[in-house]
């Protein structure tokens, strides 16, 4: 079964453009195009309506915002053929449940933004299309994001399977101090769920990427921009340039080789040093034929020839066969 959150780099790359195209459609296709120049795994829209996401009476403004940002569905379906033809990774947070009549062929899988993890119906609606989902936190208590696990797996019991669903630390504000990246979530999520994590990031350049890398991340959110050059929309400010991405994949790689594997074992660069850097036991001044031995009569140096150091109590009360000289090779025939 294919595991979706792989990714070609080691972690699952997700260049999340969001709202940074600001409902320009030609911009939209630029941001792609960098995107898909910079080899992330998958390139991430949100695919909304402004009168289904936000009530015009309770929040006229952010009403008008929204719709500002909308994009035709055509658009989006260009924007996935693109990427498809680039064999680069198509991904949506879908706010608005009618679009997944049309969208669903273009996805592999389903993100849920933080903003949605209590939206029950929004949660198994998106179950029922019975692809994975990644599920963001931001938001949230901890009691809250295994809540909404629960639901998740009570719609279907594929969401059981860790291929199937994935948790991504997340904290909704931009832009966040490190000090408000709570890293150390994931692997709280791993402990109480087993599925795997990563980490949706909204600080200033890369570093908590690389971090959450280091500390286990399976994916990694991040936004994505052109430049942050004059731009007063918010999530341009959190977003890494295309140079900024093909860098960090560069620090996954020296991080990844850093890490190595679980097997503890001596490696072949050490293999000189086996002997070099351990100890032996060493008789500490010359001794006669007959002497037997006392821990006065001994000590452990470099190099391990001979007795091994883990040896030195087995050593003591023997007795001498052979006379020895200090620092001297001892071998277990010398003594009885």
């Amino acid at each position: 079964m294919r595991n979706f959150w792989q990714g070609k780099h080691g972690p699952l790359l997700i260049a999340e453009i969001g709202g940074n195209h600001e409902g320009n459609f030609d911009y939209a296709l630029r941001l792609t195009e960098l995107a898909l120049e910079a080899d992330v795994d998958y390139v991430k829209y949100q695919l909304y309506q402004g009168d289904t996401l936000v009530s015009r009476e309770e929040s006229p403004q952010r009403n008008q915002h929204f719709k500002k940002f909308e994009l035709s569905q055509d658009q989006y379906i260009t924007l996935a053929e693109l990427c498809k033809k680039n064999a680069i990774g198509f991904l949506a947070s879908v706010w608005d449940t009618e679009y997944f009549n049309w969208i669903d062929p273009y996805l592999d899988f389903y993100k849920i933004g933080s903003g949605d993890l209590t939206a029950y119906p929004i949660l198994k609606a998106t179950a029922k299309q019975n692809k994975p989902i990644l599920l963001s936190t931001g938001l949230s208590t901890f009691d809250e994001v295994l809540s909404s696990v629960q639901y998740i797996q009570s719609v279907s019991e594929i969401y059981r399977e860790p291929q199937n669903l994935a948790l991504l630390q997340c904290t909704s504000m931009y832009p966040i101090p490190f000090s408000d990246a709570n890293l150390s979530v994931m692997s709280l999520y791993h402990q109480a769920t087993r599925l795997p994590i990563g980490y949706s990031d909204h600080t200033v350049g890369s570093t908590a990427l690389e971090v959450a890398v280091a500390m286990g991340a399976e994916i990694l959110e991040f936004h994505f921009t052109d430049t942050r050059e004059g731009k007063t929309f918010r999530d341009h400010q959190v977003s890494l340039t295309k140079d900024e991405v093909v860098q960090l994949i560069d620090k996954i790689s020296e991080i990844k080789s850093l890490q190595g594997d679980h097997l503890k074992r001596p490696l072949p660069v050490e293999s000189d040093h086996r002997v070099s850097f351990r100890r032996a036991v060493y008789p500490s001044m010359d001794l006669a034929r007959g002497t037997q031995i006392t821990e006065d009569h001994l000590t452990c140096l470099r190099p391990n020839h001979g007795i091994d150091a883990r040896d030195f109590e087995k050593v003591l009360g023997k007795t001498l066969q052979v006379d020895v000289k200090a620092h001297q090779k001892l071998l277990w025939e010398y003594l009885m």
